[in-house]
């Protein structure tokens, strides 16, 4: 997208909102002014103007956290996702029948963006809660989806060889092999990764389909490497078939 119609005082709002979102309740006027290079005079202007508005609120330490209306906004961008609700109806049964967490997320540009969590009662815990956002490539949701995607489309998003950074060193960043990991998982309909981004954990995943075919978000179940191999059929049948249901298809 061009930045020549960008306003760039919505660009100083977004910066701000960002850091208060990243660090609530210990950033002051003096140290937003500081980390986005802006004079206290203008700070003052558009803080004053986010509080007036209810995106941000003033703590009485004189520090910043997020305010009524973008809590309001937050919870209409999850609440547009009719498959919300379907995804912990079906998930949370799919959870506690194979034991392991179930997540929703979909695609947004080289990112997934978590949307919903089904926990097991099991010991393992993942840090990718919802509104988290990954590297696709470094993920079983983010493969699913981007398997999706036609040869023109994924040659724009990854134009250059290295498709981005390891996030660990099982990470696939060579454009080619990742490329040909998406056409394996396009025609299977169920993608994998192993340690690609958290060392110790494994995930399936497939796509979750709009009635007219086209595939929205995805789900994933995630296990411990140690437990992959003796169980990674039954968690792939389980991932298909949940994706199925939330689908309108099972």
């Amino acid at each position: 997208m061009t930045d020549k119609y960008q306003v760039p005082a919505v660009r100083r709002a977004n910066d701000v909102m960002l850091l208060v979102a990243a660090e609530p309740a210990r950033l002051r006027l003096i140290d937003l002014a500081r980390r986005l290079d802006v004079n206290k005079s203008s700070m003052f202007s558009l803080l004053y103007t986010l509080e007036s508005l209810r995106w941000i609120e003033k703590n009485e330490d004189d520090t910043y956290s997020l305010g009524s209306t973008a809590g309001a906004i937050g919870n209409a961008f999850f609440r547009q996702f009719d498959f919300v609700a379907a995804f912990h109806r079906e998930a949370r049964t799919a959870a506690a029948s194979v034991g392991a967490t179930f997540q929703l997320a979909r695609l947004e540009g080289r990112e997934v963006i978590y949307l919903a969590m089904e926990e097991a009662k099991t010991p393992l815990r993942l840090a990718s809660s919802p509104g988290a956002r990954l590297p696709a490539h470094v993920t079983a949701l983010g493969k699913a989806l981007l398997s999706k995607l036609d040869e023109q489309t994924l040659n724009e998003l990854y134009p250059e060889q290295t498709i981005g950074e390891q996030s660990t060193p099982y990470s696939i960043t060579d454009r080619d092999t990742f490329f040909q990991q998406l056409a394996l998982f396009r025609q299977t309909g169920i993608a994998e990764e192993m340690q690609e981004g958290v060392v110790g954990i494994c995930c399936a995943a497939a796509p979750v389909f709009r009635p007219d075919g086209h595939a929205v978000a995805a789900i994933s179940c995630s296990i411990s490497v140690f437990e992959w191999e003796s169980r990674r059929d039954a968690i792939r049948e389980a991932v298909a078939v949940t994706a199925s249901r939330i689908s309108g298809l099972g």
